[in-house]
């Protein structure tokens, strides 16, 4: 039953292993994760898994550290307490960095001792046995894009098929699912639910939509980056598409932007689970029109998230940049680092244009707490 895009079964796990081991590209990945480490001994490690747990303790979650240690200056959770270890969730996140938003939950959950999720794994990256084995050993399933498919018409029964997945996996696997609120990541630092995504999580389960979201039990997640992930790829493709030249990914785009994203420094990272979407939240919308339901529900993901976002000096400079504010909420060092950091951006042509939509990229979360803020002294 849905083998096409389900994660590896346990029983699958050491062919696996054996493939990625061996794999040309293993040595390279390797030498990247764990330079300390003689790939042929971590490649023995990765031959002694025989499950999918043991794949992530002895090899996913060193990568996920080594990532943290130099990548990094902290990453921290909390909301865990929110969680209960017998209870299955759909994890609702905001989509900042193609690999690392999952990675990073799924590596904090275990080490709050709550169970991993298995991953939504876009049918555009699963390209090649490599990859797909990695992803598919690390509770990843198969969702397909508008670009992976042949009509529209397929598209809906794909979507349809991924709603009956993600039921299916909730409440009779009794796994938590992790989703990104839209397609494709935020690039401009607006995080806002697709509501068509909330369209498919109700098309299969109780004919009342208020029902069949309930039974998910959806959580938003916020997850904050200093500093932006591929800020510069993004920026320059948000640039093509606002000068009205259509955007074409070029072959290999999307393993550059997972290793950018690996490579590049992070900074602090701040992941927040938000409260649950409750029964009482769900009831309260039952006499709400299809179209409403999922603009309410997604209003309310949004509003989570954004109020837990957290907010680093960089969003308030480039806020203050934008708006000719000063604040109070960094320092004159914090400023001049971030104004050296755009600074480089002289390289590029069109460096004007890439700096104001990385100013706004930063400055955006601050824009929408503070929509949010004025909405709520409103009511």
């Amino acid at each position: 039953m849905f083998d096409d895009i389900r994660p590896y079964l346990d029983s699958e796990i050491p062919d696996a292993m054996q493939r990625i081991a061996s794999a040309p590209e293993f040595k390279l990945v390797s030498q990247y994760l764990f330079p300390e480490i003689d790939p042929a001994h971590v490649a023995a490690r990765l031959t002694g898994c025989t499950d999918i747990s043991s794949f992530q303790h002895q090899f996913m979650w060193p990568a996920v550290s080594s990532i943290i240690k130099n990548t990094t200056k902290g990453v921290t959770i909390e909301g865990t307490d929110k969680l209960n270890a017998s209870t299955s969730y759909l994890y609702v996140s905001n989509h900042r960095d193609i690999a690392l938003d999952a990675a990073l939950l799924q590596f904090l959950l275990d080490g709050a001792g709550l169970p991993t999720s298995e991953i939504t794994f876009g049918a555009n990256l699963m390209q090649g046995q490599f990859v797909t084995d990695i992803g598919k050993s690390n509770k990843m399933f198969r969702v397909e894009r508008p670009t992976t498919v042949t009509s529209m018409r397929d598209f809906l029964q794909r979507s349809k098929y991924l709603s009956e997945y993600i039921r299916h996996t909730i409440t009779e696997k009794h796994e938590s699912v992790w989703i990104a609120q839209r397609n494709g990541r935020s690039k401009d630092g607006d995080d806002q639910t697709d509501r068509g995504l909330i369209n498919m999580f109700c098309q299969s389960g109780p004919k009342a939509w208020t029902e069949a979201l309930a039974e998910l039990h959806l959580v938003p997640i916020a997850i904050s980056y200093e500093w932006e992930p591929c800020d510069i790829l993004k920026a320059m493709e948000l640039h093509l598409r606002e000068s009205g030249d259509p955007y074409i990914k070029r072959p290999g785009e999307d393993l550059n932007s997972i290793l950018t994203g690996i490579r590049q420094q992070k900074g602090r990272v701040h992941l927040c689970i938000c409260d649950m979407l409750s029964e009482d939240d769900c009831s309260s919308m039952a006499n709400l029109s299809k179209g409403d339901f999922t603009k309410e529900v997604a209003r309310i993901i949004d509003e989570r998230i954004i109020s837990s976002y957290k907010l680093f000096e960089n969003n308030f400079i480039a806020w203050d940049m934008l708006t000719g504010n000063v604040s109070d909420c960094y320092t004159a060092e914090q400023k001049e680092a971030f104004c050296s950091y755009l600074a480089e951006l002289d390289k590029y042509p069109d460096s004007d244009a890439l700096r104001n939509i990385i100013l706004r990229m930063y400055a955006n979360p601050v824009f929408n707490r503070n929509k949010l803020s004025e909405k709520r002294d409103l009511q």
